[in-house]
């Protein structure tokens, strides 16, 4: 009867496995459900467990119903508490999901959910603006304030954009303007492309139906499907490599419509969901086009279900973000993509009006030192209308006076209206890439100087370690690669600048000794020679008289085309500062039972493998009573007469050691394996 009454029961560890869950919780969580079990049985009747099993997913789905709702009243609780005691959190304007959680002291997964629940999707290397950090903080109970950075930078932003918005508010006499549509994606993904197929396309046949890359921006005519009307667009085109964030985000600032370019055979990247990211802070209309649709590997359905998986739903899923499919190289639906721009346009004719009767206000989008002509930059007319001889009015100060103005075919101007990108020659420093240039402010402004400011732009009255950490105690004692850093526009040396400081690091550190526009000088040179610092240039040259200085001097000069390769050599140079690191695998032990023979600088000897193995030419440690008296190398192991590569453990065998030590019965030998690793630096993302 006691043989019937086992063949008939099962194992509460077999049941609980059968159910993915631990024996105690199950014996715990069983009786709460009306079935009669104690806590310490071993078995349960078949009967019972086919009960267990039918009503689990039942059991399951409360337990977990309960647990969340535990969560979020502790969650809730937390939050009050935080409120009540004033807990406060400083947020920069960029800050990984990963940096966010450790400010507040959370599980990673846990601020991701948060995240989720705002319908954002970013894992731990992302980074999310302020706007967003602070909104989440805020919700979690915590006062947020804004990281004023190492050099006010965060601030100076905000007066920017603020400065813009103020100046924008200021016409009356309001009309339509062109669109002005930013291009933005992953690099490679066919940005520029795009705009170049735009211009061979012929559209009208007229000059102006061109597209010209000759200032940062462009423009085309389009005409309208709906009316026929002639309609003219402006575009900005944005670099799509990582280290170019800041002007990326900057072109989504001056923007009415984004184009979010993916390729269909490389889907949603890095940068993708960074743009994605930037799209949304701004609240900024976009269309998307999915591009290389001429590919053989192109999946257009899979891009898609990428896209909604950042909540970009496709307007055919019942979404509302168009999406296009094109072939930039092929020229496919490149007119069914101006002709959604158009419409996209129209669905937000409001918001893109602009007064061309008052003085003129834009945003410098380009700036750079030319060898002929001095500082250039290229400034988006926003709002009033520009004329030649006009004072240039930047972030209060003046800055000249208009010389010559060019459009985007390089033709002359002598006014230019809203969503107009021009060219201006006239300014006596360059300005940087994303100052607002506003001519209300005239009466009120100053001459800038000139001096000071090609001081604070060339970086000259300070030296700045350049990395994630920046208290000055933990800088000291640092190996650092001292640079100074040459571009032939603003935008690139803040990306360059901007690059180098996501380097993550406790013991290396890049130093900017000095940074400019334009080619190397001679004086370069003498700051390079100083600060004992290898000069990188960025599309620039050095002048002869620099080039025959730095050859008496023994100064490296290094050129770039590529931000790829510069940021890479960066990363290799301060690799080589660092130590190697040793990483050492224990293999096994043998116990000395017999010494057979004693030579100068080696031994044979006799043991048994305790634990692990004894491999032929590992490296070996000798202990002795518990200490540590001696190392050398296992060079021969044998078993009996026939040599072996390695000896597994409960085997006796013999072994030749080479080494200083002299070994003596009941030794214990520690075999292990070294390998050097070299360290690598880690980047931001």
């Amino acid at each position: 009867m006691v043989g019937k009454f086992f063949s008939f029961c099962m194992n509460v560890s077999e049941l609980a496995r059968q159910l993915h869950v631990n024996t105690k919780q199950l014996l715990e969580i069983l009786p709460g459900y009306g079935f009669d079990i104690g806590a310490k049985a071993i078995k349960i009747d078949d009967r019972t467990a086919q009960q267990v099993m039918r009503k689990w997913k039942f059991i399951k789905r409360e337990l977990e119903e309960k647990r969340l709702a535990e969560l979020e009243e502790q969650k809730k609780k937390e939050r009050e508490l935080r409120k009540e005691s004033g807990v406060g959190i400083v947020l920069p304007q960029l800050i990984t999901v990963r940096e966010f959680a450790e400010k507040m002291n959370m599980p990673v997964t846990q601020l991701i959910g948060e995240l989720m629940k705002n319908g954002i999707l970013a894992n731990q290397n992302q980074n999310i603006d302020y706007d967003t950090a602070g909104i989440i903080a805020e919700d979690l109970g915590f006062s947020v304030q804004r990281q004023a950075g190492n050099i006010g930078e965060n601030i100076k932003e905000q007066k920017k954009t603020e400065a813009l918005e103020e100046a924008l508010g200021k016409g009356d006499a309001l009309e339509q303007r062109p669109p002005v549509v930013v291009v933005m994606g992953h690099v490679d993904h066919g940005k520029t492309k795009l705009l170049d197929t735009i211009r061979q396309a012929h559209i009208i046949d007229t000059e102006s139906g061109g597209i010209t890359q000759h200032i940062g921006a462009y423009q085309t005519i389009w005409k309208d499907p709906k009316t026929g009307e002639e309609r003219q667009l402006s575009f900005i085109d944005t670099p799509g490599h990582e280290a170019f964030t800041v002007m990326r985000s900057r072109g989504a600032k001056v923007a009415d419509i984004g184009i979010l370019v993916v390729a269909a055979d490389d889907g949603v990247k890095p940068q993708t969901e960074e743009v994605i990211q930037i799209l949304k802070a701004a609240k900024l209309p976009f269309v998307v086009a999915i591009n290389k649709i001429d590919k053989e590997t192109a999946d257009v359905q899979r891009v898609k279900t990428e896209l909604s998986q950042h909540n970009i739903i496709p307007e055919e899923w019942g979404g509302n973000v168009p999406m296009v499919e094109i072939s930039a190289k092929a020229n496919t639906n490149i007119d069914k993509l101006l002709d959604v721009l158009l419409l996209v346009s129209d669905m937000h004719a409001e918001d893109i009006q602009a007064d061309s009767t008052i003085p003129a206000i834009g945003t410098i989008i380009e700036s750079h030192v030319d060898k002929g002509m001095g500082p250039v930059a290229t400034v988006l007319v926003q709002a009033g209308t520009l004329r030649k001889g006009d004072p240039l009015v930047v972030n209060g100060e003046i800055y000249g006076k208009i010389r010559a103005m060019k459009n985007y075919l390089g033709a002359s101007l002598e006014i230019a209206t809203p969503s107009t990108p021009v060219q201006i020659i006239g300014f006596k420093v360059a300005p940087e890439v994303g100052d607002v240039m506003d001519l209300s402010k005239e009466s009120q402004a100053q001459k800038i100087d000139i001096k000071q400011k090609k001081s604070l732009q060339t970086g000259a009255e300070k030296q700045t370690i350049l990395d994630a950490k920046s208290d000055d105690d933990e800088e000291k004692g640092k190996n650092t690669l001292n640079v100074l850093i040459k571009t032939d526009v603003l935008g690139s040396l803040e990306a360059i600048v901007g690059s180098l400081q996501k380097i993550r690091h406790d013991e290396v550190g890049v130093k900017i000794i000095g940074k400019g526009l334009g080619n190397i000088t001679e004086d370069d040179v003498h700051k390079a020679q100083a600060g004992e610092g290898t000069i990188v240039g960025f599309k620039v040259k050095a002048t002869p008289v620099a080039e025959e200085s730095m050859r008496e001097n023994d100064i490296r000069f290094l050129q770039y085309d590529v931000i790829y390769d510069l940021i890479n050599w960066v990363k290799d140079e301060l690799e080589k500062l660092l130590d190697v690191e040793k990483i050492v695998t224990e293999l096994g032990v043998l116990k000395v039972l017999a010494v057979f023979r004693t030579d100068k600088k080696a031994m044979t000897v006799g043991g048994r493998v305790e634990s692990g193995k004894i491999l032929e030419g590992s490296l070996a440690r000798v202990k002795r009573k518990g200490e540590y008296v001696g190392q050398g190398k296992i060079v021969e192991c044998q078993i009996g007469k026939q040599k072996m590569k390695e000896v597994a453990g409960g085997t006796e065998c013999g072994i030749r050691f080479e080494g200083k030590t002299k070994i003596e019965t009941n030794d214990v030998i520690e075999s292990y394996s070294e390998e050097s690793k070299v360290r690598k630096i880690e980047f931001l993302k």
